[in-house]
């Protein structure tokens, strides 16, 4: 294997099974998703003749490991599937799916075994709330976990000793659809005004990634008797909680300095602004929704939903949106688009 490449690994406590993954980051792709793969290395002495199961599970958590209410817990299996890996159920070259399960069996040795799963079209992708820094224990998230454990049956309870987990995520690409650029119109009529004010927001285009800039146009209208000023420009991000509660949590991810425009009766406004949301301007905001998190690696803010056809949006746990906000203050009134 290339010195290079990073294989991540994990043992039991008691060293009788590992998991060895060359990736954690699986990527939907909207029409597809990359699948799942690694090797379980046993160790049979230690085994004694149990056999060795691997599973990949979606949980969504809602509150703390602690917390009931009403008799209702706040976790719940999304999707849960189990292989046999040792005794193998068939060859190695029926079982192996990849080039670096490849590399890592002929690594490992003969006590290596394949696993391989595909993600069904209906899971949500890997996403959490940030918590506060007085928080504590594991909080609203939708995770994905491998398990590698010794049993009689996939069925038995796992003791913590012969068994470990290897968190993952599964995280969104979008490609670009072409649609045409949003646009946003709004018109605000005054009692002691014969004319409105008319505002027109529009971006670039439809679908950005981490880290693009996001040009906004903003081309406000006053025919109205009244001064416009304090305007604002932001981004901001929308998450829905759908399962177990209707929470629903705005925060802004970027937003414009300069707010002290004044436009006066009967005369016209146009600019471009230009925002970038990143995590690393809003780290201290409670409730931001973030790509999944995995120990000691860094992450971003959470990618935009996209609910497939025929997929219940309860079976995604949350549903997270942007959106542009442009907000004017006219004589004590607000007009926000």
């Amino acid at each position: 294997m290339s010195p290079k490449h990073v294989v991540f690994k994990k043992l039991s406590r008691d060293k009788s099974v590992g998991v060895y993954m060359a990736k954690r980051d699986f990527v939907d792709h909207c029409d597809s998703v990359d699948p799942v793969d690694g090797v379980v290395l046993v160790d049979p002495e230690q085994v004694k003749g149990k056999k060795v199961f691997v599973m990949l599970s979606c949980t969504f958590r809602y509150g703390r490991d602690d917390m009931d209410v009403m008799g209702i817990g706040f976790r719940r299996d999304i999707f849960l599937t189990t292989r046999q890996v040792y005794p193998p159920l068939e060859d190695r070259e029926r079982s192996t799916h990849t080039q670096m399960q490849e590399k890592l069996l002929r690594k490992l040795g003969h006590d290596a075994y394949p696993f391989f799963f595909e993600f069904p079209d209906n899971l949500p992708c890997s996403v959490c709330l940030k918590p506060g820094s007085n928080d504590v224990g594991k909080h609203c998230a939708v995770e994905f976990e491998v398990k590698a454990f010794c049993g009689e049956t996939q069925d038995e309870k796992a003791q913590k000793r012969s068994s470990v987990r290897l968190a993952i995520r599964k995280i969104q690409y979008a490609p670009e659809a072409g649609s045409e650029p949003p646009v946003g119109e709004t018109t605000c009529e005054f009692v002691m005004s014969e004319k409105p004010l008319h505002m027109k927001v529009q971006l670039d285009k439809d679908t950005y990634y981490h880290g693009e800039p996001i040009n906004i146009h903003v081309d406000i209208s006053n025919s109205s008797g009244k001064d416009v000023k304090d305007l604002s420009v932001s981004v901001e991000q929308v998450t829905q909680v759908v399962l177990y509660s209707n929470d629903k949590y705005v925060k802004s991810v970027a937003a414009s300095e300069e707010n002290k425009n004044v436009i006066p009766a009967g005369t016209s406004f146009k600019k471009s602004y230009t925002l970038v949301p990143l995590l690393a301007n809003a780290r201290e905001r409670r409730g931001l929704a973030l790509d999944g998190k995995l120990k000691h690696e860094d992450t971003n803010l959470a990618s935009s939903s996209i609910v497939k056809e025929e997929v219940l949006k309860e079976v995604l746990g949350m549903l997270v949106s942007y959106r542009v906000a442009v907000r004017v203050l006219a004589a004590g009134l607000i007009g926000s688009r």
